[in-house]
């Protein structure tokens, strides 16, 4: 009768995380120059932190609840864990998915020493640009079936390296770099199950432009209805197995 959880207070009040010692508490107003630990990057529109100001260590909400591991699509071997500390021994690797240097967390296969920054990790699998009137979707490399073709990114004109992700239109043959087409990259909220588009099924060759590709859209939809009628069909069958053994039961007992 009124009593009061302890437990409740003490986490509203500040949270442990496996990457430092101290209660990492709320951090009211955060200033602009204020950097993520996690992520390394400043303090974009403002968001939510945690931190320990005696030590000067502060972390993204989002990257304070990123998940330990993650199995990700683009990489299906093996799930990623999450590092405070890259496991090499000069203390940075560099990124899989973008190409550059990390000093941060990152999502890493130690076994295959594949490495990717948490705000590439949560990257949305499909978005919208100024730049370009259609949705582009998320692929893990090359879009083309030569996986030698060189290609620019539409909208810096620089070329592209083919193994870093990229965000594509293939009705259109637009890419893009995650980072051009993401100015301000952010941790976003990782689902748990997190499955970009995998890169398995290629897109045309670079001198095509093919209109006849599935939207990807499209294709769940034609999935989700070939799925609901394989249900029904299902239920049916059911339904007339019940009507079947009734009818022989009613005949048994005549």
């Amino acid at each position: 009768m009124g009593r009061q959880n302890k437990s409740t207070n003490a986490t509203s009040q500040g949270k442990q995380h496996f990457s430092h010692p101290h209660i990492l508490k709320p951090i009211v107003n955060p200033p602009e120059t204020l950097t993520c630990n996690a992520c390394e990057q400043p303090n974009n529109n403002k968001p939510n932190f945690h931190g320990c100001n005696s030590c000067q260590y502060f972390l993204h909400d989002n990257c304070f609840n990123a998940p330990r591991f993650l199995n990700h699509s683009s990489h299906p071997s093996h799930p990623l864990t999450l590092h405070q500390i890259p496991s090499y021994s000069s203390r940075s690797y560099t990124c899989k998915a973008c190409g550059s240097a990390g000093n941060g967390f990152c999502f890493s296969c130690a076994a295959c020493e594949f490495d990717i920054h948490l705000h590439c990790a949560s990257s949305p699998s499909s978005i919208l640009v100024n730049n370009h009137p259609h949705q582009l979707e998320l692929h893990f490399g090359s879009p083309y079936e030569d996986k030698n073709s060189k290609y620019n990114c539409d909208m810096c004109k620089v070329i592209m390296n083919k193994d870093d992700w990229l965000y594509y239109c293939a009705g259109c043959d637009f890419g893009s770099h995650l980072r051009c087409a993401i100015t301000n990259p952010e941790v976003g909220v990782f689902p748990k199950q997190h499955r970009p588009i995998p890169n398995s099924n290629s897109n045309p060759n670079p001198s095509q432009n093919s209109n006849s590709n599935l939207n990807p859209n499209a294709a769940v939809e034609m999935i989700n209805s070939v799925n609901a009628a394989h249900e029904q069909l299902i239920a049916a069958q059911i339904r007339a197995q019940f009507v079947a053994r009734g009818q022989e039961a009613a005949l048994d007992l005549i």
